[in-house]
């Protein structure tokens, strides 16, 4: 790239423009690791308006740019481009405020998921949105994929959550969307802004919703002796009437994972165990649990177990947040879905993998969002193994497919990024991408932001070694 770092040095400093080899490689893959590339350089800026001087330059020299948090991602969504930089946001780790009379909190991007809820919690406040990741996922992230969790049944994913933000689009123009008021007027900006995978431009701070904590909980562990009749039994409970604050599923390769990892007392020999769990006032919890009590006793399980207190509770919720990492006992490598499916067919979908699964020989560990179809098949494979990681991806592919076919969508929080790029097309007409196009090329006319994601075409910028690089041919940048 002829475009020299000098200007970025002065403007952050030396030691906080990282372009050797050493801290690169640190950056050279997300969550999703079966996708690699060298970015030029990092950039590390420390407040906002150092993250608008360092966009600002982006733009003014052309340069490519991936903003990017604790890396997370499981679609490839803050992959590096190649010859451009990554802008890591983790030193913008600010809670600005909390405000509990109004419940908000203002936090910058790089703060993680789960600190908004610690800070809250003195005044009985919480934030909803909780990603598995949560622990190390950050708050900027969040909103640029609309994560979800297993909690968004009943309350919503990240831009339910969001009343506004400030950020600095491609453009290196400085925006304001929404504020701090729960009644929006005239379009929802923040909506749009929520989930379009660092497209547009970087949100430097962002107002948050808290919502009081749950006064009583009722958490109840079931086990089941098939993967089918755990998937039946969520439609069961919610056609009932009920809206559980959580409804989860997993099946045995992920409950054998999660045992290993956290011994966390899943029944043994089952097929699949569901979690569910009511929350809200006491007395409404109590009529609940009587109902859903009643409810499960007649879905075939073979083993209940109710948590009798807050740290059972925590138990048995370690297992569930546990199992994407825990999976990597089982095997070197795995691609992550998260396709959805109509709750009425979700037992159907859980067979079809399975069949899928016994038909290529790939083993599938599903995990998933079960009251709300979204699926999360662990695809394992070993990356040493030649056309072991094309194997997989080929079964991801058939389970999007499968989605798509039921009604469904071929993502549901985790984003479309490098990975589900080529499958857009299955789920909508070349109007509607044209029109998603035109609306990210208004706020990014020179595809600067996160170039190469979510949309398909040629080859992406952060896949590129040979030939012409994408940008240099569209003049974006150019090579020394």
């Amino acid at each position: 790239m002829a475009v020299s770092l000098t200007a970025l040095r002065n403007l952050l400093s030396d030691d906080r423009v990282l372009s050797d080899d050493a801290h690169v490689l640190a950056y050279e893959s997300d969550g999703l690791t079966a996708f690699k590339a060298e970015p030029r350089a990092v950039v590390i800026p420390e407040s906002s308006d150092e993250l608008i001087s360092v966009v600002q330059w982006c733009q003014c020299e052309g340069v490519p740019f991936v903003a990017r948090g604790s890396g997370t991602s499981l679609s490839g969504g803050s992959l590096p481009v190649d010859e451009g930089i990554v802008i890591a946001l983790n030193r913008l780790d600010k809670i600005l405020e909390i405000d509990p009379v109004d419940r908000v909190a203002v936090v910058q991007p790089g703060v993680v998921n789960l600190e908004v809820t610690r800070a809250a919690q003195a005044h009985g406040l919480y934030y909803a949105p909780d990603p598995s990741s949560q622990t190390i996922c950050t708050i900027g992230g969040n909103v640029a994929f609309n994560s979800g969790g297993a909690h968004c049944l009943k309350y919503g994913m990240t831009t339910n959550h969001v009343l506004g933000l400030k950020a600095v689009l491609a453009t290196g123009e400085v925006v304001q969307f929404g504020g701090r008021s729960r009644e929006q007027i005239g379009p929802d900006e923040v909506g749009l802004f929520c989930g379009s995978e660092g497209l547009f431009g970087v949100a430097y701070e962002i107002a948050l919703r808290l919502l009081p904590k749950a006064e009583s909980f009722h958490t109840v562990l079931v086990g089941y002796r098939s993967l089918e009749e755990a998937g039946n039994a969520v439609g069961v409970v919610i056609d009932s009437g009920l809206l559980p604050g959580a409804m989860e599923i997993m099946d045995a390769l992920a409950i054998e994972a999660a045992e290993a990892a956290v011994a966390c007392g899943y029944p043994k020999g089952a097929e699949a165990v569901l979690i569910v769990e009511l929350e809200g006032a006491a007395e409404k919890v109590a009529v609940e649990r009587e109902k859903l009590d009643a409810i499960l006793a007649q879905t075939g399980a073979f083993a209940t177990r109710v948590a009798v207190d807050d740290a059972d509770r925590m138990s048995i919720w370690k297992g569930r947040k546990s199992a994407f990492s825990a999976v990597g006992r089982l095997s070197p490598d795995f691609i992550v879905q998260d396709g959805v499916v109509p709750r009425s067919r979700l037992g159907e979908a859980l067979r079809r993998i399975d069949q899928m699964s016994t038909e290529t020989g790939i083993r599938v560990a599903n995990v998933f969002h079960a009251g709300d179809g979204n699926l999360h098949p662990l695809i394992l494979y070993n990356g040493r193994e030649e056309g072991s990681l094309e194997a997989a991806e080929a079964l991801a592919g058939r389970i999007l497919k499968m989605c798509i076919g039921m009604g469904g969508s071929i993502t549901g929080e985790h984003g479309i990024g490098m990975e589900k790029r080529d499958y857009l097309g299955d789920m909508f007409a070349e109007d509607d991408i044209q029109m998603m196009k035109d609306i990210r090329a208004a706020f990014d006319p020179d595809q600067i932001a996160n170039p190469g994601k979510m949309f398909p075409g040629p080859e992406a910028p952060a896949l590129s070694q040979h030939g012409v690089h994408p940008l240099e041919a569209a003049g974006i940048i150019s090579r020394e």
